[in-house]
């Protein structure tokens, strides 16, 4: 039997994204707009198969030339034919739905691998009675050849993602340490180069390593170099090293971006989405960051749109050293209703920003106001879907420009529905009221922790010329009483100093801002929550939060002592920090289920939120801003590592529960898109059933025209860096 953690459930919940409402009130201008983005979108999620394992491309190959030469119906009776079960072909099912969902065979949520949950003998038989093994026999075997071991396989370093010795990432090559990462990011800070668009390969002769900067872009020569990348290209000496700086990563699946980006041009609203499409195309065609920082810009000055997108190389959660962005894209239609509310918390932000418990010189000079929005999602290409996003993820914009907040309304009406019989982990008590009020209460957490979390904070940065943007003479760090004896310099940036900690330190930040002002009674009323059911709706968002600190222990790995997933190590740390608070604000008590098996309890007194849990955040959160602030990163890490410790020391027995956490999980629901499709001048939307087979029959018909050749080209692209996994 293989270990629960790596393998789906047959019954994983499926669900579908359902966007036709919102699509069919765009005009034909916006239908048309919002295809051509998608189809840039998905052209680049293919990009995150090369981004998250050696063996994905293939995987994902062998499975479309399967299903492209049947349909899952068709190939059900054909497994049956083959001595599989219906259990067994079900798990093969789901195994695809969940490699296409995740864009390669490691859970976006976690970074742990997941394998088929049936045998690789039966496996390998219903491949080789397939109708594409019969069409193209030996091309067939090939693949298998060259993904079917590692499909299956679960040596120690192939478990998590992670750098060499502890994990499995194609962001670096094989050989890449920690140390390497560390090297490379000195590097990439001194010749003010991003890494958010790069891998890092290493080659290593006669003891002496030498490194390769790999920035992706549709253009892989010297030629056509624009004033951004003429002094980038180029071999450096650095602390006893070589470094070369090339281009190219990916570049036949960009080029497809940027052909549809071109079109999606021609269909824009305004002069500012036709100029941010072009900042992108050219960021794609020659592999720059400072373009994609241009058109981010132009995105937050395009107020309001009916169709909103974003895409590029964005979040850096995957990156075990936390500076390289995973390709995502996404296209989404306003929905008018939630935004307004939104829109009411956007125009009461200035006065809650006072409300936070930092000094208001480590607050940014001024408010920039984002557009806060709610979305129904068209199309969201990449490793996962979220509920809420916060971006860019540019330092230097964020604190000049600005941001946008986006709340995706159908991702949070499908993906957080609850039932009670799979309510873990809560009293009795406690469950039908937190079935009815955690939409509700998420919906407030979200809309905090993305516009006053994220979007809240300044950095004190001294550029290269020696200007400042804060009086070295006047503030003061309010846990010292004394001036601040450090910032950001130069190129430094929040990602590049805080470095594999930095992600889930900040989504810990934002939630905990979540939670502190989810008890002003303004905020609840923008939310048109008043009397009890705004209490309610505060008691029920922090059991939520305490409770998703014990759910996350699933995503911590003993063997090496580290976290997978930002935001639930970063959930772990509130827990820990309410459990601290004492004054029975929070209890955990260790239990035997009504099965006979170890459970648990989390508990919650609701009385003494205000009185104890407040008064807890407000000390933690404003530690965390002083040390982000002031770039202090040695006691950032210090404080941060202390509260994400796992131990099984009395009286919680983090460990322990660990186990109990694992033996009661759920898998995270999958979402079936909906693609678009041309037909004469106007745009029709194609969804799908919530089934694993409708999430396959989803990708089978993504790529009409040329997935023969999308195929080709990811295999072309891992053969050619092959060596540097060691397959």
């Amino acid at each position: 039997m293989v270990d629960s953690q790596y393998v789906l459930p047959n019954d994983i919940g499926i669900a579908t994204l359902d966007c036709a409402e919102a699509f069919q009130l765009l005009s034909t201008e916006e239908r048309l707009y919002s295809h051509y983005l998608s189809r840039a979108c998905w052209y680049g999620g293919l990009v995150v198969l090369l981004q998250t394992s050696p063996e994905s491309p293939a995987i994902y190959t062998l499975l479309s030339r399967i299903f492209r030469a049947q349909d899952p119906t068709q190939l059900g009776e054909l497994a049956c034919a083959h001595g599989l079960s219906e259990e067994e072909y079900q798990a093969f099912l789901v195994y695809a739905a969940a490699v296409y969902a995740n864009m390669g065979n490691y859970k976006s949520f976690g970074d742990t691998k997941f394998v088929p949950n049936l045998p690789k003998e039966k496996l390998k038989q219903l491949v080789w009675a397939s109708q594409a093994f019969k069409e193209h026999p030996e091309e067939m075997e090939r693949l298998w050849g060259s993904c079917g071991e590692r499909m299956f396989s679960l040596e120690p370093t192939e478990k998590h993602l992670g750098l060499c010795g502890e994990g499995l990432s194609t962001y670096f090559s094989a050989n890449c340490s920690m140390e390497d990462a560390k090297l490379a990011q000195d590097f990439l800070d001194s010749q003010n180069i991003s890494a958010y668009n790069t891998r890092l390969f290493k080659t290593e002769v006669n003891g002496k390593a030498s490194y390769e900067v790999r920035l992706a872009s549709v253009l892989s020569d010297d030629a056509n170099l624009d004033e951004d990348m003429t002094t980038k290209l180029k071999c450096f000496e650095f602390q006893g090293h070589t470094f070369t700086v090339t281009r190219g990563d990916y570049s036949s699946l960009l080029e497809r971006v940027v052909a549809n980006l071109q079109k999606a041009q021609e269909h824009a609203a305004n002069p500012t989405q036709e100029e941010m499409l072009a900042h992108y195309i050219t960021s794609f065609t020659h592999g720059s960051v400072k373009a994609h920082k241009e058109g981010s810009r132009c995105w937050i000055r395009d107020k309001g749109p009916i169709v909103e997108s974003y895409i590029g190389f964005i979040e850096s959660y995957r990156d075990p050293y936390g500076s390289r962005g995973e390709f995502e894209g996404f296209v989404a239609v306003v929905n008018k209703a939630m935004s307004a509310k939104f829109a009411r918390l956007v125009a009461a932000a200035e006065r809650l920003l006072k409300e936070l418990p930092w000094p208001r010189a480590f607050e940014k000079d001024s408010f920039l106001k984002p557009d806060f929005t709610s979305l129904d999602v068209l199309t969201f290409a990449g490793s996962g879907i979220p509920a809420g996003i916060n971006i860019p993820n540019y330092d230097d914009i964020r604190q000049t420009d600005g941001f946008k907040n986006v709340s995706l309304g159908n991702v949070l009406a499908v993906g957080y529905s609850t039932q009670k019989d799979k309510l873990t982990f809560l009293a009795e008590e406690d469950k039908d009221l937190y079935i009815k009020w955690k939409g509700p209460s998420f919906e407030v957490q979200v809309g905090l922790h993305e516009l006053l979390g994220h979007g809240s904070g300044k950095l004190f940065v001294q550029d290269d010329l020696g200007n400042c943007n804060f009086d070295r003479e006047a503030v003061i760090n309010p846990e010292t009483g004394e001036l601040i004896r450090s910032w950001y310099r130069g190129g430094e940036t929040w990602d590049s100093k805080f470095s594999s900690v930095a992600s889930s330190y900040e989504e810990c930040r934002a939630e905990c801002v979540g939670l502190y002002l989810c008890l002003n009674k303004e905020v609840l009323g923008i939310f048109d929550l008043e009397g009890e059911a705004a209490e309610d709706v505060i008691y029920i968002n922090w059991l939520n939060m305490v409770r998703a600190g014990l759910l996350a222990l699933e995503f911590y790995t003993p063997e090496s002592g580290t976290w997978r997933q930002a935001h639930m190590q970063a959930r772990f740390v509130i827990l820990r920090v309410l459990l601290e608070a004492g004054g029975g604000l929070v209890s955990l008590q260790h239990t035997t289920g009504a099965d006979g098996k170890p459970d648990a309890i989390i508990s919650l007194d609701r009385s003494k939120i205000v009185a104890v849990g407040k008064p807890a955040l407000e000390r933690f959160l404003l530690k965390l801003q002083v040390l982000k602030s002031t770039a202090d990163v040695a006691g950032g890490r210090a404080l941060y590592e202390a509260y994400s410790a796992v131990t099984d020391e009395e009286p919680q027995r983090f460990l322990s529960l660990r186990h109990t956490v694992l033996l009661r999980k759920e898998a995270r629901k999958l979402f079936v898109q909906a693609n678009t499709r041309l037909e004469g001048q106007d745009v029709v939307l194609v969804q799908y059933e919530g089934t694993a087979a409708g999430l396959v029959k989803s990708f089978r018909d993504r790529f009409p025209k040329d997935a023969e050749v999308l195929e080709q080209h990811l295999l072309e692209l891992v053969r050619a860096d092959a060596h540097y996994w060691g397959s």
